[in-house]
């Protein structure tokens, strides 16, 4: 039996490697926040992150109004891969579920529909 050992670098290089293929996904296209808005409306977005993405229902639920676009792509994409990806996907039943019809260019509207949110999120200097 021929076993592949990975070595720690080949690991965070292939990382590295598919976080900055998301990067450059995400800029490839220019988003329609419209259709944004709809698909955050049709998956019923507002039932945990609240009417206005900036107030969820449970505390433990985040704030997404205003968060950066790329950020938000990024997050969709890891819970539409879950446990199958273990260096990139996001273990979560509720978002994984509520991703999996949506394509890459709709999670790019819905991060361009919710970055374009007044938000309570700022960067402290």
């Amino acid at each position: 039996m021929n076993k592949r050992v990975h070595s720690p670098i080949a690991t965070i290089a292939a990382a590295l490697a598919a976080t900055g293929s998301l990067l450059v996904s995400f800029g490839a296209q220019a988003a329609d926040v419209a259709n944004g808005r709809a698909v955050v409306d049709s998956h019923n977005c507002a039932a945990c992150h609240g009417a206005t993405m900036n107030n969820p229902v449970n505390p433990e639920y985040p704030k997404i109004a205003g968060q950066y676009p790329d950020y938000i792509f990024a997050a969709l994409r890891s819970y539409k891969a879950g446990g199958s990806n273990p260096l990139f996907g996001r273990n979560n039943a509720i978002m994984a579920a509520q991703v999996q019809a949506l394509s890459d260019d709709d999670m790019r509207d819905v991060a361009a529909y919710i970055g374009s949110l007044p938000g309570d999120l700022l960067t402290k200097k």
